[in-house]
């Protein structure tokens, strides 16, 4: 059976997740902390692995922005 990607809400302590993504690019340059939300998803596409979900996942975030907002 192929996976799926889960988008049902699936984090323990959301807001202490979310305090901890805020805290990583405390004190860093934009471009710092593009390049640490680049390493990240690189790290967590990695553990995901399956080119399945990692596109479905690609696609529902480029989802209504850029020149996919018009559509």
């Amino acid at each position: 059976m192929p996976a799926t990607l889960d988008i049902q809400p699936n984090i323990a302590d959301a807001d202490g997740f979310y305090e901890a993504l805020i805290d990583l690019h405390r004190d860093l340059t934009p471009a710092e902390s593009r390049l640490v939300n680049a390493k990240l998803i690189l790290l967590l596409a990695n553990h995901i692995g399956d080119r399945a979900v990692l596109r479905d996942a690609m696609a529902r975030a480029r989802d209504g922005v850029g020149a996919d907002a018009n559509h």
